[in-house]
């Protein structure tokens, strides 16, 4: 009988130590699906750019791929620069002329990605053609650069720069100047009226230099958070390449646009994330040095983050 105790007391401790063993367990693996969450801010401006990132938002293409991204529109070039310079926000809608002078001035930005804007050009009712035109413009913008491949074929152009775009718009109403470069849809949003008309022009090399930009900051800082951006744009081009009409609604929702105006606006070709080659670029920075007189040193590369695009 103590024989059978002391052999069942031995089981026993031996069984406490098989289960007290130190060999590590095999570690079951997660399956949680929780995602890191990335925040961005962008500026956008009243365009038809921004169908894709607008469409992109409103289907939770962000949200899927875990980018908490805020879209700040503004109705002014000088609004949009400052909240860059001071870091309000991290990239925004602009166009490689901007980028070329934000470089040049110490600024850094780069372009990620061209966008495909649509710019008409806008003239009163029942205007009579006259070889020497005045045309109102930003001085420092696509409008300017656009109007010389456009149109100085063709006409003697002064130039008359004016900021404001509805001031632009009232000088062509009365008479004061013959002619403006106007993004769409503002462009046909100027015209339901019928007092403006629309002429249309294609880019000379099927380019529009509209580009969305980002600080140097936010490309060193945000990295994930902008290629997560380029991924869900792309997935906007994606669905407007397959239903072009949805660019239709989400601008007109988006940018509080008058619903008259939907079938009538000009909507481009959406295209996915890519940038232009490098002498397209130079041909802008030898635009800018040409025209708006600035002898500038930045290079091709200097314009350009290419790492975001297929």
């Amino acid at each position: 009988m103590k024989l059978n105790k002391i052999l069942a007391l031995c089981i026993c401790i031996s069984t406490l130590f098989v289960g007290c063993s130190s060999t590590p367990k095999e570690e079951v693996p997660s399956t949680s699906t929780e995602q890191v969450t990335h925040m961005l801010k962008v500026g956008v401006m009243p365009a038809v750019d921004t169908a894709p990132i607008y469409l992109a938002e409103e289907k939770g293409y962000f949200d899927e791929l875990g980018l908490d991204l805020e879209i700040i529109r503004f109705n002014n070039a000088q609004e949009r620069q400052t909240a860059l310079q001071t870091h309000t926000i991290d990239g925004a809608l602009t166009d490689l002329i901007a980028v070329a002078t934000n470089v040049d001035g110490g600024f850094d930005l780069k372009a990620t990605t061209l966008t495909d804007g649509v710019f008409p050009v806008l003239v009163r009712e029942g205007y009579k053609e006259t070889p020497d035109i005045k045309v109102a413009m930003m001085e420092v913008s696509v409008s300017n650069f656009l109007i010389d491949e456009w149109l100085s074929k063709d006409y003697n152009i002064e130039k008359i720069f004016i900021n404001d775009i509805p001031a632009r718009l009232e000088m062509i109403k009365s008479g004061k100047v013959d002619m403006g470069l106007f993004p769409e849809p503002m462009a046909t949003n100027a015209t339901a009226d019928g007092t403006l008309e629309k002429r249309i022009y294609t880019p000379e090399d099927g380019i529009c230099p509209n580009v969305m930009a980002f600080t140097s900051q936010a490309l060193e800082d945000k990295e994930e958070a902008i290629k997560l951006f380029h991924e869900g744009f792309n997935k906007g081009v994606t669905d407007l390449t397959t239903n072009p009409d949805e660019a239709r609604d989400i601008l007109i929702t988006s940018l509080e646009l008058n619903p008259a105006i939907r079938d009538t606006m000009i909507l481009p070709t959406y295209t996915s994330a890519h940038l232009p080659a490098t002498d397209y670029m130079q041909k802008i920075i030898d635009w800018v040095q040409e025209n708006l007189k600035q002898d500038i040193t930045v290079t091709p590369d200097m314009l350009v983050e290419g790492k975001f695009v297929q």
